[in-house]
């Protein structure tokens, strides 16, 4: 379940940008749009579908459910134009638009799985007498690998540029979603002693944290990593598709880039040294300086160091991802009160996948064309890079300047959670 819940995104989450501007001709404006979509459904979707599980439907039927519809609704990308013929109200929509809501009806129904996979995974391990913090991890890591092969599996079928990517997305969600219907049974819990408001089902009563200075600090700047945090995914594999036809880089692009995720998983076994050692604050200014290396090392990619450039790009990228976000979810763990640590979990998820993301991504791709896009209709890609690293940069300033934590020890058993 771990290594397809992930290979059902991977096979189009890097590529997509590929397949909108090369494949399609379309501007970043109407890219950054359709990709938006992945952080408006991570703001309140995992919560709603979260509500269903818990009260009402099976959470592996609930999960099974949602990936078939989302792998239907991927299958319906390469057939809008059957789709409009269809209906005639949908005829005279430009395709980017129907494209736009066919992703975001996918990602309505893909972003709240991800959740629900831990929460599955963690109530069958339970049921069966396994350790969740020793025996969950190791399985995670599929989810990795899944999504690592999924790339792979689009680049080497000449994919990334096409539909066909979809098609392996939507075909393989299928089957998961069928798969999930022979797990154990996971029952809603029946236990609720409490009623609880519509504010505390939804989490919004963690939104209180930002009466504390220190927490509104740390809430601010996951949403500024998250403006950059989506911005390799979105543009990673259309640069390296941008360097010369033929070329290694151009032809294995996705492949190349699938570092990125290895060295995510070879990272994370690294943060418990890094946290005992340096503490929170230094480890998650480590990860924002991570983001400036990554970017500046992108942005001299085009120069005669460029493989080796973009190789050291992607293997900076596991301390980068890993870095802040799990040492962001273990400051929660440790500063928050156990009532609303997990509507706090939620609201640090939301800050960064969700409102951050959304207005990276809508900025980001305005920015770009309007002040990257040179009149022969290629990209200053190297321009652009150079202005993301300038603005991780200033981020990662003003957080060593602005946010106070001392270290302290920290109990390591609780990252995989």
């Amino acid at each position: 379940m771990s290594f397809l819940q992930f290979f059902v995104w991977g096979a189009w989450l890097t590529t997509i940008g590929t397949y909108c501007t090369e494949g399609k001709g379309w501007t970043f404006g109407q890219f950054g749009a359709i990709f938006s979509t992945l952080a408006l459904s991570s703001i309140l979707m995992p919560s709603l579908i979260g509500i269903i599980a818990d009260k009402w439907m099976r959470a592996e039927r609930l999960y099974g459910l949602l990936h078939i519809c989302y792998g239907g609704i991927l299958l319906l990308v390469p057939n809008l134009a059957w789709f409009q013929s269809q209906f005639p109200s949908l005829s005279t929509m430009p395709e980017y638009d129907l494209l736009y809501w066919v992703i975001f009806a996918g990602m309505i129904c893909y972003m709240p799985t991800i959740s629900l996979s831990n929460a599955v995974s963690y109530r069958i391990l339970k049921m069966f007498e396994f350790d969740v913090v020793k025996d969950f991890p190791p399985i995670r890591v599929w989810g990795t690998i899944g999504f690592i092969l999924a790339m792979w599996t689009t680049n080497l079928s000449g994919s990334k540029a096409n539909s066909t990517q979809f098609i392996i997305a939507g075909t393989i969600a299928i089957l998961l979603g069928i798969y999930a219907f022979t797990l154990p049974a996971c029952h809603p819990e029946t236990k609720t002693q409490e009623k609880k408001s519509i504010v505390e089902i939804l989490g919004l009563n963690a939104f209180k944290l930002f009466g504390n200075y220190q927490m509104a600090l740390f809430f601010i700047f996951s949403m500024l990593l998250g403006a950059a945090l989506q911005l390799s995914n979105m543009y990673g594999d259309a640069y390296l598709s941008s360097f010369t036809k033929g070329s290694t880089v151009e032809q294995y692009s996705t492949i190349i880039y699938s570092i990125s995720q290895i060295s995510e998983t070879i990272f994370i076994l690294t943060i418990p040294f890094f946290l005992k050692r340096f503490g929170m604050k230094k480890v998650m200014l480590l990860a924002l300086i991570a983001w400036v290396l990554r970017y500046g090392l992108f942005a001299v990619g085009g120069t005669s160091f460029g493989v080796i450039s973009i190789v050291l790009s992607c293997v900076v990228y596991g301390m980068a991802f890993d870095f802040f976000l799990i040492s962001g979810s273990m400051y929660i763990e440790t500063t928050t009160d156990s009532k609303i640590r997990s509507s706090a979990q939620g609201l640090f998820i939301m800050m960064t996948n969700g409102f951050g993301a959304f207005f990276g991504t809508i900025a980001s791709s305005k920015i770009i064309e309007k002040y990257y896009l040179l009149p022969n209709g290629q990209t200053d890609w190297s321009g652009a890079w150079t202005l993301f690293a300038i603005y991780s940069l200033v981020v990662a300033v003003l957080f060593a300047v602005l946010f106070k934590q001392k270290h302290q020890e920290v109990d390591v058993s609780k990252i995989s959670h």
